[in-house]
């Protein structure tokens, strides 16, 4: 906060895919805390209507889209509502929409559908996102485009090929574009997360638990150890990362894939 009282990102609107994700909704918050309206983007309004309602009770506009963002004229007119609500103004991006799916199955088994549906949730989507958004952040000369990634973009791994493959596609895509928008004074970065606390977490912990006799207290240890600082990542670390690259600190930094994991793709 500035000595006046404003925040950093006061003025700004931000369009967040996936915001009612654990990652989605933290970032969210972090970035209304900064002061920027938020647009939430879902498939359900429902979903959104409590990550709204915890952004109004601060003081700051959260404007709810339901839009599927794997597809290209939902996106197209989210954008076109956004700039109607906000003078055509859009400075941040943040793609979190996407997903594993409940595929875990080597490459042969995979159908066509299948890996297309992987690749349309955790790659397309944010093509699709970026596309519609870049022209309004050229005619402004001013942008910041943040892509969550994960470390599986960075490592293979058994059984989630198609997952893995739309990460590191993510990965090329946001340098690609950072080169395209930098002479716009627009940034193009990735956040790849490791294990993050929340459902996830406690799925595999209680997974692990089971198939190894320990506690849960236990299985959750174990799986810490994997990482250098002993623990995994919280949605707060990864919304914190967010809001580094948003502001006036991340005005240098492009093309870029952050790793928050706490130690563990080193």
């Amino acid at each position: 906060m500035s000595p006046n009282g404003a925040t950093e990102l006061d003025g700004h609107v931000a369009i967040l895919t996936g915001a009612s994700s654990e990652i989605g909704s933290a970032i969210a918050l972090a970035l209304a805390k900064d002061g920027a309206s938020l647009v939430l983007i879902g498939r359900h309004a429902d979903a959104l209507q409590p990550v709204a309602a915890t952004i109004s009770a601060l003081g700051r506009h959260a404007h709810i889209v339901c839009c599927d963002v794997t597809q290209g004229e939902q996106v197209d007119h989210m954008v076109a509502e956004t700039r109607a609500l906000f003078d055509d103004r859009i400075d941040i991006l943040v793609n979190v929409a996407g997903g594993s799916g409940g595929l875990a199955a080597p490459v042969w088994e995979i159908s066509e559908s299948d890996f297309s549906s992987i690749i349309a949730m955790n790659l397309t989507a944010s093509f699709l996102t970026m596309a519609a958004v870049l022209p309004v952040m050229i005619t402004r000369r001013s942008g910041r485009i943040i892509n969550i990634g994960g470390t599986f973009g960075l490592r293979g791994r058994a059984g989630r090929a198609a997952y893995s493959a739309a990460k590191w596609g993510l990965r090329g895509l946001t340098k690609s574009a950072a080169l395209d928008a930098g002479p716009f004074n627009i940034t193009v970065n990735c956040v790849s997360p490791g294990m993050v606390e929340g459902r996830r977490f406690d799925e595999i912990g209680a997974e692990a638990a089971a198939r190894d006799g320990v506690s849960l207290a236990e299985a959750r240890a174990r799986i810490s150890a994997a990482y250098a600082l002993r623990r995994v990542s919280t949605s707060d670390d990864i919304a914190n990362m967010v809001r580094f690259l948003a502001g006036e600190g991340g005005r240098q930094v492009t093309g870029q894939d952050l790793v928050v994991d706490g130690g563990w793709a080193i």
